[in-house]
């Protein structure tokens, strides 16, 4: 079934964020997640050091299991087991928690976009997940709009 996901902006300031994975992949989710939540939480039988060193998040080094799920506002699967990050958003599902399920878009229920953002100013570009590089591409070109020298 191909989706069409809805832009919107929320705040997830004050609500918990969780990853289930702890690698290359979360890290960079992570970094785009800063600075719009102050409670990322990592769950990974492995974090990687990058991760351990933001001061920004928590983690715990561990196996997943359902109850890590409790309280969480939003919920990215980023494990590299495909079979693991579908049983995540099973789990996800039975607790009415939004999930994204990172690089397989047919599973989500959102997809995050590309984002431009300065001061006040948050501009978002969406594929609908099916050509990341090329949200990019445009995120960019925008960046290069706003930073003109005046």
């Amino acid at each position: 079934m191909k989706k069409s996901f809805m832009p919107i902006s929320i705040d997830v300031n004050n609500k918990k964020i969780l990853l289930i994975g702890g690698g290359r992949v979360a890290y960079h989710k992570i970094l785009s997640l800063i600075p719009y939540a102050n409670r990322i939480h990592i769950v990974a039988r492995e974090i990687d050091p990058r991760i351990r060193q933001l001061k920004e998040v928590s983690w715990q080094e561990k196996e997943y299991e359902p109850s890590d799920l409790d309280d969480a506002f939003l919920i990215y699967a980023c494990t590299n087991d495909h079979e693991t990050n579908l049983r995540i958003k099973e789990d996800a599902h039975q607790k009415g928690i939004l999930i994204n399920v990172v690089d397989t878009p047919a599973e989500c229920d959102f997809v995050s976009p590309a984002i431009y953002r300065k001061e006040y100013l948050s501009i978002a570009v969406s594929s609908n997940g099916n050509d990341v590089l090329r949200s990019i591409s445009v995120r960019n070109l925008i960046r290069r709009f706003f930073e003109i020298p005046s």
